[in-house]
């Protein structure tokens, strides 16, 4: 597809970025939320021409690429995630020009730009489903899933909602249901059909012509159903995960082994994949939405070459303890499910409690947790998400019930709050209007106890969470072993996380205190390079190596 007086994604990548088709793998990439990252004309919204203002302050933080949550036409009955219009911006984020211009002005920066494309289903407004819903006969009749009632006019089968309740919706007009993994003005799309497939796949081609560098592929394993729409079996009690709903959903009590997961995705996701390879330097990360196999999907999804670069799922996103052994089952656990495989880590995004909440109960030094914290997740073997304000130690924001605008949160409050509470407002300034994020009401209020961790202030400190991570990520940079290379656990007691990290000739040690109080190992046979510039203040003795409380250690094995 050839746009008007815009260079195609090919010219602005060879005169802009290096054509590196492996910039993926070890990449740090940096999610925008773009409701809640800067307003730029005081509406209260977020926008496009707010998040190219900050451009250079992602850029100072030494991030690979950004992730940009959707901005397309949609209704906002889920911010985004509903889309009534892929290849355009909704009004609130700007024009499809300041999209332009947010592409030019990052890739001057030498910033990559991946986009979140909700390919599994569409809102209820978008013309597709308007037409689909008119008739059982007209051309995209097949292009949602359609079914009849049940004798008894009940649902064709016991397939759940994530957002509550049963997938399947009444449509008055069709007489028949319509399914729906999410809300009910989120119809799933019928990928079975070549025609929507051919629709995605121009929608895919769109953006990459538009100069696009990758795509975040929202619940990608949601993107096909059973034909036969056979019932789910029930799940044991024990085996009732709460990371992919939380505990008060019954869409818990499941196996989702029909309305999800469905084998016929992986020619879908190969044929998306090969729209990508006919560019010089596009990669795509894969949301794995299931907590019960979601590793075995991920696996599945980034083997061969041929489908994803790299997925994630939900290990470390879920509040499950963090500890040694857990860290090291999670990298072990994707390694089985996926050896040809690569992973991309995240421990916080727009869905989830705010990590250093989840994890940082009872804990006294937060900025020293939230430094050891982030300095592991960037150590281990894989690509990073890092979600914005986790790089100021931003909690979690406890929101009255007045305030929420998640219909997650609104439909099981009190016992599951939804996810407003890690969608607030970025703070830029301490002392301006709103944290500085824009002068008009925000769409969610800014939390007071957020105010003292503006970028402002922590840029006046070089000993704050936000001039470590800029540290860390510019030591990451000097070393191919972390961000590319293999890993290997050593075999430390707890609370010492230790692993090595080795590309080529260089191999690195890593070593973590995941704990609150002072600790030491022994020192290895090897000799060691103490490595520096990283933050942290571990000393090498002549027996013992010894980490002060949520510390890391680095050397390099010569």
């Amino acid at each position: 597809m050839s746009l008007p007086l815009r260079k195609t994604q090919t010219e602005q990548t060879s005169t802009l970025l290096p054509a590196d088709r492996d910039w993926w793998r070890g990449a740090v990439i940096y999610q925008i939320y773009p409701r809640s990252y800067q307003d730029s004309n005081d509406d209260g919204i977020g926008d496009l021409k707010g998040i190219t203002r900050r451009l250079p302050y992602i850029a100072s933080l030494n991030v690979d690429a950004i992730w940009i949550s959707p901005f397309f036409t949609s209704p906002m009955k889920d911010f985004g995630y509903d889309v009534s219009n892929y290849n355009g911006v909704d009004p609130i984020f700007g024009l499809l020009s300041d999209f332009d211009d947010l592409i030019a002005e990052a890739h001057r920066l030498g910033i990559r730009v991946m986009i979140d494309l909700v390919l599994s289903h569409t809102s209820d407004q978008h013309p597709w489903f308007a037409e689909s819903r008119s008739s059982r006969f007209n051309p995209k009749a097949d292009w949602y899933v359609w079914s009849d009632s049940k004798p008894d006019g009940t649902p064709p089968n016991n397939w759940m909602s994530i957002f509550g309740g049963s997938a399947w919706a009444w449509d008055p007009t069709r007489l028949q249901y319509y399914m729906h993994n999410f809300l009910t003005s989120q119809p799933d799309l019928n990928l079975h059909n070549t025609e929507v497939q051919d629709a995605l796949i121009s929608v895919e081609r769109f953006w990459l012509e538009r100069g696009v560098d990758g795509f975040r592929l929202d619940t990608i394993n949601f993107y096909f159903h059973d034909l036969q729409l056979r019932d789910n079996p029930a799940l044991a009690p024990e085996r009732r995960n709460a990371n992919t709903a939380p505990a008060v959903n019954p869409y818990n009590y499941q196996e989702h082994l029909y309305d999800k997961n469905r084998p016929e995705n992986i020619a879908f996701l190969q044929r998306f994949r090969a729209v990508m390879d006919e560019y010089p330097a596009i990669a795509a990360v894969g949301e794995v939405g299931d907590s019960q196999i979601g590793l075995e999907i991920a696996g599945q999804y980034t083997s061969g070459g041929d489908k994803m670069h790299m997925c994630y799922a939900f290990e470390f996103l879920a509040p499950d303890p963090l500890t040694p052994a857990r860290v090291a089952e999670v990298q072990h656990a994707f390694e089985r499910a996926a050896p040809e495989g690569w992973a991309c880590w995240a421990f916080s995004n727009h869905d989830v409690v705010r990590h250093v909440s989840r994890w940082g109960q009872g804990i006294a030094d937060h900025d020293a947790h939230a430094k050891f914290l982030a300095s592991m997740l960037m150590s281990l073997r894989g690509s990073v998400c890092i979600y914005q304000g986790e790089e100021l130690a931003l909690t979690e924001a406890d929101l009255a019930f007045e305030d929420l605008q998640d219909p997650y949160g609104i439909q099981f409050w009190p016992d599951f709050k939804g996810r407003d509470g890690c969608r607030t407002p970025m703070v830029w300034e301490a002392d301006a209007q709103n944290g500085g994020f824009g002068d008009g009401r925000p769409w969610l209020p800014v939390p007071p106890e957020h105010l003292p961790r503006a970028v402002s202030v922590q840029e006046q400190d070089m000993r704050s969470v936000l001039h470590h991570y800029r540290r860390f990520l510019a030591f990451r940079r000097q070393y191919t072993a972390l961000a590319k290379g293999e890993i290997a656990f050593k075999p430390y007691a707890a609370p010492i996380l230790g692993f090595e990290r080795s590309h080529g000739n260089e191999t690195l040690l890593c070593l973590f205190n995941m704990s609150g109080e002072t600790a030491s190992v022994e020192r290895p046979a090897e000799r060691l390079e103490v490595l520096t510039g990283h933050g942290f203040a571990s000393e090498l003795g002549d027996n013992s190596i010894t980490l002060p409380a949520w510390s890391g250690f680095f050397a390099r094995i010569v």
